[in-house]
């Protein structure tokens, strides 16, 4: 039976920035068929007003699938932001997500906003919020989120060259920080499966805020040694086959 997994990504990201991911994902899987889904306000809908709640968002991915006529139930792999919008929809509409994959997330009221975003991050979110020339702004996220590709040119300039024809608003990415920041997660797990994955070089989000979910919700982490805040871009052949193994009832030494 094929299986329908869902992509979300985070912070003013697109569907773009998933590289080859998507592939790989549904390769490792077998039978799946992988969705990577577009935020208001991002990519390909920069056009459109970003919601400034967590909520909203998940409410506007549930119309976007049901617009395309794919029916649930769901898996859904996200980072960061977008692993806020998962628990949201998993919360709200138990029955339509069975599985979660949480990437290097954080959540109210599990862990305090100066580890949920390492202080060291605040001026240059604020400069890539307030749209400064595209090369920069993606070398400034690279070197924020990635562990390997920190000072990959190549890369920069090929998100430098998407941002130019997508640009992201300094009003949707200021909506996008507002909704994560006001987002207050349930204390009680959701009923959905989930795993947890985290970076142990996540410059970022400090992978302290992942553990204290797993510990409060009684959910597996596993943590990758090296890996930065864009764990996908920085191991994506782990991640795809973490999950693998997770499905198949493998378990992890890392709790």
């Amino acid at each position: 039976m094929t299986t329908t997994w869902i992509l979300l990504r985070g912070l003013t990201r697109a569907c773009h920035h998933w590289g080859g991911f998507a592939g790989m994902l549904e390769h490792t899987l077998g039978e799946a068929r992988v969705v990577a889904l577009e935020l208001p306000g991002n990519g390909s809908l920069h056009r459109m007003r970003s919601p400034a709640s967590i909520p909203a968002m998940a409410a506007y991915c549930r119309t976007a699938l049901a617009q395309r006529e794919i029916a649930p139930p769901y898996r859904i792999l996200a980072m960061s932001l977008g692993a806020m919008v998962a628990v949201a929809w998993a919360d709200a509409h138990p029955a339509e997500v069975t599985h979660c994959v949480l990437v290097n997330t954080s959540l109210r009221p599990f862990s305090p906003f100066y580890r949920r975003l390492r202080p060291a991050n605040y001026a240059a979110l604020l400069r890539v919020a307030l749209g400064a020339r595209a090369q920069a702004t993606e070398r400034r996220i690279l070197r924020m989120t990635s562990a390997v590709h920190a000072d990959d040119a190549e890369l920069a300039q090929d998100w430098a060259e998407f941002r130019a024809l997508h640009p992201v608003s300094a009003g949707n990415a200021l909506r996008q920080v507002f909704a994560a920041a006001c987002y207050r997660a349930p204390r009680a797990q959701p009923p959905a499966d989930t795993l947890f994955l985290a970076g142990a070089g996540d410059r970022l989000v400090d992978p302290d805020c992942s553990r204290a979910i797993t510990l409060a919700w009684r959910r597996e982490l596993r943590v990758h040694p090296t890996a930065g805040h864009d764990l996908p871009l920085d191991d994506g052949p782990w991640v795809a086959s973490q999950v693998a193994d997770w499905l198949a009832g493998r378990r992890s030494g890392d709790f």
